[in-house]
């Protein structure tokens, strides 16, 4: 190992953590006003449905795992719903209506009042969820945003959003899989 490669090895981690520290610092609670929405909403009998692209399509399906299974604690399962995972809804929408449409559509067949989209999506500018969370105001569901940089077009259309300031996408996505490990710790503990 040379000393260059330590470098950027000490900088990622140093920039990683900094990161994290300033976005939970500045957003503890909007994180624990999102956990609550969601566990109400669960409690209440409604389901979490969760969207994102690539990355953030991986983080969707990881916390809908959490949900239905288990994060921590053995408990029941919770409704929670990744719609980043099935291949022939997706591909006969972005076919016949767009990629734009991926998410809105299954929201539309979906989802109900009460419900909550969790959207996530690093730019805040992906159309495709953007157009989910106006599926998700359509159906009168509630709506939290994973966002980085300065959120984007999300900022404006989600009831509650989550933004880590930071320009790299990498990082963001890391405090982003943070905040969703904490979204399932604090629904469990309030359920």
């Amino acid at each position: 190992m040379d000393k260059e490669s330590l470098e950027i090895i000490e900088r990622y981690v140093r920039d990683g953590a900094a990161a994290r520290e300033r976005f939970f610092a500045e957003k503890s609670r909007e994180l624990d006003r999102a956990a609550r929405m969601i566990a109400s909403s669960l409690a209440a009998g409604g389901k979490l449905m969760l969207c994102g692209n690539g990355g953030s399509a991986a983080d969707a399906q990881h916390m809908a795992g959490e949900f239905v299974n288990r994060f921590l604690l053995d408990r029941r399962p919770l409704a929670a719903l990744a719609l980043t995972t099935d291949s022939s809804v997706i591909s006969a929408i972005g076919n016949d209506f767009g990629y734009e449409q991926i998410f809105a559509k299954q929201i539309l067949a979906l989802g109900n009042r009460g419900d909550v989209l969790l959207a996530i999506s690093t730019s805040g500018n992906s159309p495709n969820i953007l157009q989910a969370l106006a599926a998700a105001r359509e159906k009168d569901m509630r709506s939290i945003g994973l966002t980085g940089g300065r959120g984007g077009a999300m900022a404006g259309q989600c009831d509650l959003l989550l933004n880590v300031e930071h320009a790299c996408t990498p990082l963001v996505q890391e405090t982003h899989l943070v905040a969703e490990h904490l979204l399932c710790l604090l629904c469990d503990h309030y359920l």
